[in-house]
């Protein structure tokens, strides 16, 4: 696979990153993110939840298995572009069907190698760059910054990344039939409904209310996905709608969701989590490892007198990571409970949407 020899990372605060390029030769600029875990970056590059952005690997080498058919976690790769410091170019591992390099050429994806990833990760993480573009190494500086800056912000991610029509995953001799309202939906999170008995059909993220009822379903799930809950007042809307009536369980940005519906407030955190994350549950003080993927949380200030108790929050920072209305039967959480990749310590999540369902 031949590389595209000069490319380089301009970040918005004026910093420059020659290396190596693979994947597509075109520009790319998007929100620059921080991924930390070690292994899984076929899911983290099929995560719907990484549309336009530039993902930041912070494992040294990345490629080293290849790609291969059964992991993906949806049909298509949105994310903006990917840095790494070493791109592998011969895996080794008789499951892979084509190379990091070969999937990002075949999906138009630019990826930029052999730079200092710890560096970069280091910026995005004290917050002195937000955006960055992937550009060819002999553009200038000033028409890179230019190129960033007269590039809005996507504010139709999920509309990109949603479904278009409703769609079905079946599992033989079901107990339960659950809408899933596709915000950028992983494969894994269908899965594991199949896994506990449950029918699932999956639905736009701009279903009416209607349509969605019209199911007869026993649950609904709000999935995760790309950019702000500001942007989708339409979910938020049948969210409100469905409070009380079914039970209702948010996954990450399905989550920030659930709290706007429920009117407490959300603020964009200073780098987001992506990767691994120690989460604390407050009634019985375990702390469990989680795999993350957003830029947002809720506001815990603006939780009182919503009727949401606060039932997870993370170790390191203290935000808020799972709510509850137990009148309601509505309950969520900000991390990804299937792990995928990741650890599954958060996996009872979806047992206790089955319960719920039961009940």
């Amino acid at each position: 696979m031949p590389k595209i020899k000069s490319r380089k990372l301009v970040l918005d605060c004026g910093l420059e990153f020659p290396g190596a390029g693979y994947g597509a030769s075109g520009n790319a600029v998007g929100e620059i993110v921080f991924n930390t875990a070690v292994e899984g970056y076929q899911e983290i590059l099929s995560d719907p939840a990484y549309a336009g952005q530039i993902v930041v690997m912070t494992y040294p080498t990345i490629g080293h298995y290849g790609i291969t058919d059964e992991d993906y976690e949806s049909r298509t790769l949105a994310l903006a572009g990917l840095v790494v410091r070493e791109c592998c170019e011969t895996p080794s591992n008789f499951r892979f069907t084509r190379t990091l390099p070969e999937e990002l050429e075949e999906h138009a994806i630019p990826c930029l190698a052999g730079v200092d990833t710890r560096m970069i990760t280091a910026l995005v993480r004290d917050g002195r760059c937000r955006r960055a573009a992937l550009v060819d190494a002999d553009m200038p500086l000033k028409e890179a910054l230019d190129l960033i800056a007269d590039t809005p912000e996507p504010r139709d991610l999920v509309a990109r990344t949603s479904c278009a029509k409703r769609w079905f995953s079946r599992t033989p001799h079901h107990s339960y039939d659950v809408v899933a309202v596709d915000c950028g939906i992983k494969h894994s999170v269908i899965t594991a409904l199949n896994d506990r008995g449950c029918n699932v059909t999956v639905v736009p993220f701009n279903t009416p209310v209607e349509d969605v009822l019209a199911f007869k379903p026993d649950g609904v799930l709000v999935s995760g996905g790309p950019g702000s809950p500001a942007d989708l007042p339409q979910v938020v809307a049948l969210i409100s709608a469905l409070r009380g009536r079914i039970p209702l369980a948010g996954v990450s940005l399905g989550h920030l969701l659930v709290a706007s519906a429920f009117g407490a407030r959300v603020e964009r955190l200073p780098h987001g989590h992506h990767g691994g994350r120690a989460v604390r549950a407050a009634e019985s003080g375990r702390i469990f490892m989680t795999e993350q993927n957003h830029g947002w949380a809720v506001d815990a200030a603006s939780l009182p007198g919503t009727g949401l108790e606060i039932t997870h929050t993370d170790v390191q920072d203290g935000s808020v990571e799972g709510l509850r209305c137990s009148s309601e039967k509505v309950f969520s959480v900000q991390y990804y409970p299937e792990g995928a990749p990741g650890p599954r310590d958060g996996i009872s999540f979806y047992d206790d949407f089955v319960t719920l369902m039961s009940q």
